[in-house]
């Protein structure tokens, strides 16, 4: 974060300074107390369950010099009627007072963002320092945390962008525009709080609208509903995927016995080979679309392509682990859609091993639809894994989908007990689930 008083904080936001107005802070914003940093600003909120401004002490233990709330604190505190406003205002700022030697680019789609983000990251940190969302935080509270991490140093502010609502995407954007938009795909990911795909495509389409003038727009050429995004903008537009019309394009990708993909980027003028160290072929498309956001941002191919071979990926996503006895954990507890979990269980059928277990749990979020949609991933699953292990009762429509390859568990200590009794030497073991689903706990039980 730039430094900035108290006062100044105070102006910008339309609060008042309660304490110090001098105390000046110098390290980023953030909402737990526990992970401040000296020199830095805890912001309070006031919500139904928790009270932040109880936090404050904690906060100033762990380094921070300011609270940002809607009351006075012990410490020096600019007090407003709208914190979360008032932090939206405040990152809105310091990005603005940095925009002439920033590129922002913006991120989103129905699965594969958080990993395409981390993609894009460690292909810019080597043209320029580089700020990127934390994990999964791209909501109207985890965009503006993350804006307040840039400083005078920031050459690149990348931001995953989420919505569950028409017209989420557009109120970030009217935070900042993006200097590029990467839209990944239109899929199911909360269907039932958008009611249909068509809603889904508007919302993702914000992205692209709100980009900063003459930005370029960087669209999945493999779905339609993605590539029809080029009509929402007068500027440029680069394409990725498999399509032979993709702009970058993924060719011949291929799966190692631990499930890597390997493969050839190629654009109008060259090619390179990527090597990634992630499970999946679905990364391959991320992949690419890092790659062309890259180059939009000015890193050659070949600096792409060495950057995502040494790439990381935020926790609990196809994270592999090797357990005691022989066995490999596949931890993708994350989160979940129809779409992301026959991506994660193709990663599981690509791996050479003894069998494969597939755990599954509920996915949230899917409307009138979800019986269905647990049934068919069921149904996928029985496929792809020799053991179908479902966890809970809302998630039988896939054992149902599953059949003589499912074993339904009643609760998540239930799975961790019945894995434990059956995993054996070379077996590999997913779990997959929406986050709601807590199957984090199951794969951490296991180790």
């Amino acid at each position: 974060m730039i430094p900035l008083s108290l006062r100044e904080i105070a102006a910008v936001v339309g609060g008042t300074v309660v304490g110090d107005g001098a105390v000046t802070v110098t390290a980023p914003a953030v909402l737990d107390g526990r992970r401040a940093e000296p020199g830095g600003l805890f912001v309070a909120f006031s919500g139904e369950r928790v009270d932040g401004h109880d936090y404050v002490a904690q906060a100033a233990r762990a380094g921070a010099v300011a609270v940002l709330g809607s009351r006075p604190t012990p410490l020096p505190t600019v007090v407003v009627d709208d914190a979360p406003g008032a932090l939206q205002a405040l990152a809105a700022h310091v990005v603005a007072r940095l925009r002439d030697r920033l590129t922002v680019v913006g991120v989103t789609g129905s699965q594969g963002k958080t990993s395409t983000k981390d993609l894009l990251a460690s292909v810019l940190s080597r043209a320029g320092h580089t700020i990127a969302t934390f994990g999964s935080l791209n909501n109207e509270l985890g965009v503006p945390l993350t804006m307040l991490r840039a400083d005078a140093d920031t050459r690149f502010l990348v931001l995953e962008m989420g919505a569950r609502h028409v017209g989420d995407i557009a109120a970030l954007t009217g935070l900042v525009a993006p200097d590029i938009a990467v839209v990944l795909n239109v899929g199911q990911a909360h269907l039932g709080e958008f009611g249909s795909r068509a809603a889904i495509a508007r919302t993702k389409g914000e992205l692209v609208r709100g980009l900063a003038p003459g930005g370029t727009a960087v669209l999945n050429a493999d779905d339609p509903r993605v590539v029809a995004m080029r009509s929402l903008t007068d500027g440029p537009v680069l394409t990725f995927g498999r399509a032979r019309h993709a702009d970058v394009r993924v060719r011949e990708p291929v799966l190692d016995r631990f499930g890597r993909a390997s493969f050839t980027l190629r654009t109008a003028d060259a090619s390179v080979p990527v090597s990634l160290p992630h499970l999946g072929a679905h990364q391959a498309l991320n992949a690419s679309a890092a790659v062309a956001a890259g180059l939009v941002a000015g890193v050659s191919l070949d600096v792409a392509a060495a950057a995502l071979a040494t790439s990381s990926l935020s926790k609990w996503r196809v994270e592999p682990h090797d357990l005691a006895g022989g066995v490999r954990l596949l931890n993708d507890s994350y989160n979940a859609n129809p779409d992301s979990t026959r991506a994660a269980l193709d990663a599981l059928a690509a791996i050479e091993c003894g069998r494969r277990v597939a755990v599954l749990g509920e996915m949230l979020e899917l409307g009138e639809e979800s019986a269905a949609e647990h049934r068919a991933v069921g149904e996928y699953a029985a496929e792809r894994a020799d053991v179908v292990a479902v966890v809970g009762e809302a998630a039988r429509p896939i054992a149902d989908g599953a059949g003589a390859r499912a074993v339904l568990l009643a609760d998540r200590q239930t799975a961790v007990e019945w894995l434990r009794e059956h995993l054996g030497a070379g077996d590999v073991v997913l779990v997959k689930a929406s986050r709601g689903a807590r199957l984090d706990e199951v794969a951490a039980g296991l180790t």
